[in-house]
């Protein structure tokens, strides 16, 4: 999924108060679960009730204002994304396996499958991450692709390294030195609760397009940053909250595309085409 280009290049203001009012009045309606399109009571409660200013927003004739029309627009755009887009893509535990199995049979990947953390019964193949690594090698067309960093992304001039990352991130292409893309995966099929490992693994990848957004402005290097998530019950049953802050990132500019569950069978083929693309360019 790609931001909508409406809500692009929007002032810290903008994002400011669209956290405020997420925060303040929920993200989430407790009865419907459906994620929350505020009403112009619901934001103006909630700039009274904090004794904070709301006329830019809201206008001295009880009206929505252009950044406030702004605002209820993105607000039902996060909504309408979530719902009809990101939760029919999260897969269940029993639909991942089988997309993986599938996937293994037909491409007969010489990459690598990582096993996932669990113990017993539950323990196997990282599923999600399997498929993004397969799809990648089966796209590539030659080219390499460190499928498990062990080391900082770093930036080089000249052969002198200029930036390096504070974290690790799950993927680069072509490399982790001078990459083109990074990824970040995050599956989360046999977790039972939405804890702070989880909501861990957002802020990481905040902070990684942060310091990504620093290499471009100051560099002029552009990096393409994707974050991969999965698990129907882990994201939408408990953690519809971080879905919308992955929606605000999206927008943010923090993230160049985030793909939801099985949409990666669709989209990440075109994506590394893409890649493809930019580094034969960059090889000229």
């Amino acid at each position: 999924m790609k931001a909508d280009k409406r809500f692009l290049n929007q002032s810290l203001d903008f994002w400011a108060n669209i956290k405020l009012i997420s925060q303040k009045a929920g993200y989430t309606d407790k009865k419907t679960k459906q994620i929350k399109i505020h009403t112009l009571e619901e934001i103006k409660a909630v700039y009274e009730s904090n004794n904070l200013d709301c006329s830019k927003i809201i206008d001295k004739n009880n009206k929505f204002t252009a950044l406030g029309n702004l605002i209820v627009s993105y607000l039902q755009h996060r909504s309408d994304v979530l719902r009809l887009q990101v939760e029919p893509n999260l897969m269940k535990l029993a639909e991942a396996k089988k997309t993986f199995e599938t996937l293994k049979k037909k491409l007969k990947p010489t990459c690598p499958l990582p096993l996932n953390k669990q113990k017993g019964d539950k323990a196997g193949y990282a599923y999600l991450t399997g498929i993004v690594n397969m799809i990648i090698e089966a796209n590539s067309r030659g080219f390499d692709c460190n499928y498990d960093p062990k080391e900082l992304t770093a930036f080089t001039q000249n052969k002198f390294p200029v930036r390096t990352l504070s974290r690790r991130v799950d993927g680069a292409f072509p490399s982790v030195i001078n990459p083109i893309a990074i990824w970040e995966i995050k599956e989360y099929y046999f977790t039972t609760t939405f804890g702070s490992r989880v909501a861990d693994g957002v802020y990481e990848t905040w902070l990684d397009g942060l310091e990504l957004r620093e290499v471009k402005e100051n560099l002029k290097v552009h990096v393409e940053h994707f974050l991969i998530i999965d698990d129907h019950f882990t994201w939408w049953t408990k953690g519809r909250s971080y879905l919308c802050r992955i929606i605000d990132m999206l927008h943010m500019g923090i993230l160049t595309e985030a793909l939801f569950g099985k949409e990666v069978v669709k989209q990440l083929p075109i994506i590394v085409q893409d890649w493809i693309k930019l580094a034969k360019k960059k090889a000229l």
